[in-house]
């Protein structure tokens, strides 16, 4: 995966708290109107807020007694399919075959969007809007977050989060470390998929919380593009690693040997993936596994 791009701030975002109280008295506008710009901006937040507490009413109260899964897919760069792909695939995944009943939601920076076909957008706004809704719901001794996010990384640990023509802005290890503690989910169950994602993990690392990433802190990932249907990493992981019998820790050691052989296939240097694994989460992980009946295999709906 190519280090993380730059692209022009997007100059919405100094007018947006005070467009948010003025819109929120008019009727919502309709996506095809939309054309990229400060108002846009912020209907389209008055829109996602309202996308995302449909769905969290929507999701199954927990049932007591028994570890629930609870997933949230985050593609922070909307300048290619890939990572669209991937964060969609993933709630299916964890939907069919691993039990999360309709718990699940998917942000996603993509021009689709904000089309025909809405999705509330990877912002970090609507990040800790649903962390916080899916820890309300969630019963903190008891159930899990798996959340994925997939971007564009950069070498000084920042991810990409941008939509092309309405915003550009970054998220950094500290911001999600506090979001998910203001959250208050413990079980933390966290991919990230990005250049120099490692990085990631000394903020984000606590005895209740798993953190695997795609590269070291100081080496790229592979597999992003324009005609990109899955990173490396997310191939491994999701696609084949997922699809295997084991549990998530075995998955992640197959997507290691996996990528290792493409990227010396492809004269590639190594990225390392990394992971963590809390000593509390441990126990949790594997009591959610050991009740966990898997469902059946789920194909990639791209060709790879």
């Amino acid at each position: 995966m190519n280090p993380m791009r730059r692209h022009r701030p997007a100059s919405a975002a100094s007018v947006l708290v005070g467009l948010l109280a003025c819109l929120a008295l008019l009727p919502p506008a309709s996506a095809d109107a939309l054309t990229p710009g400060a108002a846009d901006v912020a209907a389209i937040a008055i829109r996602d807020r309202a996308l995302i507490e449909a769905r969290l009413q929507r999701m199954p109260p927990p049932v007591a007694g028994q570890p629930d899964l609870y997933a949230l897919a985050f593609a922070g760069d909307g300048g290619e399919d890939v990572f669209r792909n991937e964060a969609l695939y993933f709630e299916q995944l964890a939907n069919v075959r691993y039990g999360a009943a309709g718990r699940t939601l998917a942000l996603v920076n993509h021009p689709d969007s904000v089309g025909d076909a809405p999705l509330p957008l990877a912002t970090a706004d609507n990040l800790r809007m649903a962390l916080q809704g899916i820890g309300a719901l969630m019963d903190p001794d008891e159930d899990l977050l798996l959340l994925f996010i997939t971007s564009h990384g950069s070498r000084d640990h920042a991810l990409s989060v941008q939509l092309p023509d309405y915003f550009d802005h970054e998220l950094r290890p500290v911001q999600l470390r506090a979001m998910l503690d203001e959250s208050g989910i413990r079980n933390r169950l966290l991919i990230v998929s990005a250049c120099f994602s490692g990085g990631f993990i000394p903020e984000l690392a606590t005895p209740d919380t798993l953190v695997m990433t795609a590269a070291r802190h100081d080496r790229p990932s592979f597999g992003c593009g324009d005609t990109a249907s899955a990173t490396y990493f997310g191939r491994a992981l999701l696609v084949e690693g997922l699809n295997r019998d084991g549990g998530l820790v075995d998955a992640f050691a197959y997507a290691q040997r996996q990528v290792a052989r493409r990227e010396v296939m492809e004269g590639h240097e190594a990225s390392f993936p990394q992971i963590h694994v809390g000593d509390r989460i441990r126990d949790r992980l594997h009591a959610w596994e050991a009740a966990l009946v898997r469902g059946p295999l789920l194909a990639y709906p791209h060709p790879l």
